[in-house]
């Protein structure tokens, strides 16, 4: 039953990024794209993580698609603007399409063994040896718990870039109603 509600959540979110891409108005691509987010959420909180999901619908959904409309509204791109739909941007599509799939056709080759045999280059490396750190770092987290895990990193080794991003996106609202203030 979980897979078949990932893959609705994953259809979701491929259909809605697409329609964000190809939408001609503004408006109607931030709202495809709140959508996308909303159905990679769901797909955190089936993966067991609800700590990013929710972080997610908070953040990405809520924060930033106010600002994407905010910017949206305050440059005045309700109208639609003409679009690079030429024979060119139809070959440079399908050449970029045509490299994602080679991608992760090569992708999906690859096996946890395989992979632990070209980190080490030993042909029987031993997958659980070898990604030992990672699971340490798991039990970890599970002894903090999951917010713990991102707070403590968060406020102690990136505490200055945490910061500095704050700093930086008041400045940003700062220049945005100093420029919306001279149109006015």
């Amino acid at each position: 039953m979980t897979e078949v509600v990932f893959y609705v959540f994953a259809t979701i979110a491929v259909v809605s990024a697409a329609l964000c891409i190809l939408q001609r108005s503004a408006v109607s691509a931030a709202l495809w794209l709140v959508t996308t987010m909303f159905s990679l959420a769901g797909i955190y909180v089936l993966l067991g993580a609800q700590f990013i999901a929710a972080v997610q619908v908070l953040v990405y959904a809520g924060a930033v698609m106010v600002l994407f409309l905010f910017v949206i509204m305050l440059l005045n791109i309700g109208h639609s603007t003409p679009d690079l739909r030429g024979s060119s941007m139809v070959g440079a599509t399908v050449v970029v399409v045509g490299l994602l799939v080679v991608e992760l056709a090569t992708l999906w080759r690859y096996t946890p063994r395989r992979l632990a045999a070209e980190i080490t280059g030993t042909p029987l490396a031993n997958p659980a040896a070898l990604f030992a750190a990672g699971q340490a770092a798991q039990q970890e987290t599970a002894a903090r718990g999951v917010v713990g895990g991102v707070a403590a990193p968060l406020f102690q080794q990136y505490l200055v870039p945490f910061e500095a991003t704050s700093v930086l996106l008041l400045s940003a609202i700062v220049g945005a109603v100093v420029l919306a203030k001279r149109k006015v």
